[in-house]
């Protein structure tokens, strides 16, 4: 299972994303052609901690991290797959949610990624319906819950058992005095377009919908009695497998483990490194590029499987962004760095554009979009420095584009004979990567005169200088050597100075200018006020909802309006 049992430099307990379906306890994967199956069949006695039990399908952190994996591997590992079944393995409940005994006793911190972390992983699901053509299916055959619904929510077509007892529900409101925070809210009234009276009423109310009422309200698809249920599945997903544009033709390539290695200065990858400074609560992360040109065809890309570049470089970075986020709760800036040859970097880009419509170059561009999606939501002040050597071309140059602040030195250091920094953008800058409001990082910068993108992309495939990028717009400040070492140490040292949940509030509010999404409203809007929520004491004080769950005791609530 996710979560190795080893500590880490600050004491906690390690939590890893890494996993495999060799060591899955909560999810089963089974493939049938085009049709795959989820099973959710959570053991009780898995938690990624002590002191409570998953029961009823319910979820933690751990079971999410499987979820998560499983659908990455469905879309690498079988291009053949067009549909995708979700249901439980367990009578008469489908998903009970998030444990609240989890909830309860975790640290406000842990609560809030793991929302976090399900909401990406929620928008997975969707995202791979949109663009790779995997249809997801799910089967409520009992009590759908909370965020067992919310998973319920993030398919594309949802089936119920008509049996009386089967029921849809949000009661995160009057049973816990907190949100459906991982996307319900959202979902029910932008998705699902449940009229909004409707859903005041289904959001306030314990006991949930079910049968005839769930579908007249958008709540559900289709309800259907047990002795028919199998074969409306199987009807159903014949349907969508016909309407799927997937064209994944051949085997799917295994995502191989990745090679890391964890220690108190950091984490160290083939390509991505992280040096962990905890006195200045920096963590600088270095990406390498690639060494050797890219192959041929889409033959040879297929041969090296995960090791071809453009996707070791995007599991690595993922990978690194997530460890920190969840077992570096200190940490208060992540900074890019890159190395390497800019040529290599573009070559890959520019393999990855020229064969974009076939299957793995279309996963690995939208899992790119979404590794970049990740950096863009994480709590941590972004830098990017651009410096002699560096390799910041396209695909990379997008973290020069994500940083909330961005440096680039011109000319070079005295005593360094590498040539002077340069920053290269290509096709990949102008659309595959949009941010979750559907903006691309550079329209979402020039927002105030859009032709300003228009001048950055006549420059494509020109080798930009500090001075000409700086002019474009493309990064914050260029620095000469003899400013270049005071200007970064003092901006660093008084950004970590400052209180990091103003921090947080105040990049998650310039991050994302422009119009709203449903993506990103339940990243900004919806988890803020969860955010918000989860420190408050009508949910987690000592009499608060979710201390008293399960008591018999009833919750006291400061019956303030804030």
């Amino acid at each position: 299972m996710a979560g190795e049992d080893r500590v880490l430099a600050n004491g906690a307990k390690h939590i890893d994303f890494q996993t495999d379906p060799s060591r899955y306890r909560h999810w089963k994967i089974a493939v049938d052609g085009d049709v795959a199956t989820l099973t959710m069949d959570v053991d009780e006695n898995g938690g990624l901690f002590e002191g409570y039990q998953l029961k009823l399908n319910s979820y933690d952190l751990g079971v999410d991290i499987e979820l998560a994996d499983a659908v990455q591997r469905l879309r690498f590992e079988h291009p053949e797959v067009k549909v995708v079944v979700v249901r439980s393995g367990k009578n008469r409940v489908f998903c009970a949610g998030a444990n609240i005994r989890m909830l309860a006793g975790s640290t406000h911190a842990h609560k809030v990624n793991f929302c976090k972390f399900t909401n990406e992983t929620r928008n997975g699901l969707e995202d791979s319906s949109e663009n790779s053509g995997q249809k997801f299916i799910s089967v409520v055959n009992g009590t759908a819950a909370g965020g067992g619904y919310e998973l319920a929510l993030a398919t594309d077509h949802i089936m119920m058992a008509d049996d009386g007892s089967a029921a849809v529900a949000l009661p995160e409101v009057p049973l816990l005095a907190v949100l459906p925070g991982t996307g319900g809210l959202t979902r029910v009234v932008d998705k699902r377009k449940v009229r909004r009276d409707h859903a005041d009423y289904f959001c306030t109310i314990e006991e949930g919908i079910k049968g005839k009422r769930a579908v007249q309200w958008r709540l559900v698809d289709e309800i259907a009695p047990n002795s028919k249920l199998e074969a409306k599945i199987a009807e159903r997903a014949k349907e969508f497998a016909a309407g799927s544009k997937r064209n994944g033709n051949g085997k799917g390539i295994a995502l191989t483990p990745l090679h890391r290695k964890i220690d108190d200065n950091g984490l160290h990858y083939d390509f991505v490194d992280v040096e962990i400074n905890r006195a200045q609560r920096i963590a600088t992360i270095s990406i390498k590029a690639p060494e050797a040109a890219p192959p041929a065809d889409v033959d040879g890309m297929i041969g090296q499987g995960a090791d071809f570049w453009s996707l070791q470089v995007a599991r690595e970075l993922d990978d690194a962004i997530l460890h920190l986020r969840i077992n570096e709760l200190e940490i208060a800036m992540l900074v890019f760095k890159s190395h390497g040859d800019g040529a290599m970097v573009a070559a890959y880009d520019d393999f990855l554009d020229k064969n974009k419509d076939h299957w793995l170059v279309n996963e690995i561009r939208h899992y790119w979009k979404r590794v970049l999606k990740r950096i863009d939501v994480t709590s941590r002040t972004l830098v990017t420095l651009v410096e002699p050597g560096s390799c910041f071309v396209g695909t990379l140059a997008e973290l020069v584009f994500a940083a909330d602040r961005s440096y680039m030195l011109v000319g070079q250091k005295q005593g360094d004979n590498r040539p002077p920094p340069a920053i290269m953008l290509n096709a990949m800058n102008f659309g595959p990567y949009p941010m979750s409001h559907g903006l691309t990082r550079l329209q979402s910068r020039f927002q105030a005169d859009p032709s300003q993108v228009d001048d950055a992309k006549a420059k494509i495939g020109e080798s930009l200088d500090a001075e000409t990028a700086e002019e474009l717009g493309l990064v914050t400040f260029a620095l000469d050597d003899i400013d270049w070492d005071d200007e970064v140490r003092v901006f660093f040292e008084e950004r970590t100075s400052f209180s990091p949940d103003s921090l947080t509030g105040m990049e998650a509010n310039l991050r994302f200018v422009g119009p709203e999404t449903m993506e990103s409203k339940i990243f900004s809007r919806l988890t803020a006020w969860q955010n918000w929520i989860f420190q408050r004491p009508n949910a987690v004080g000592e009499n608060g909802a979710l201390r008293r769950y399960g008591t018999g005791e009833r919750a006291q609530f400061d019956m303030t309006r804030v």
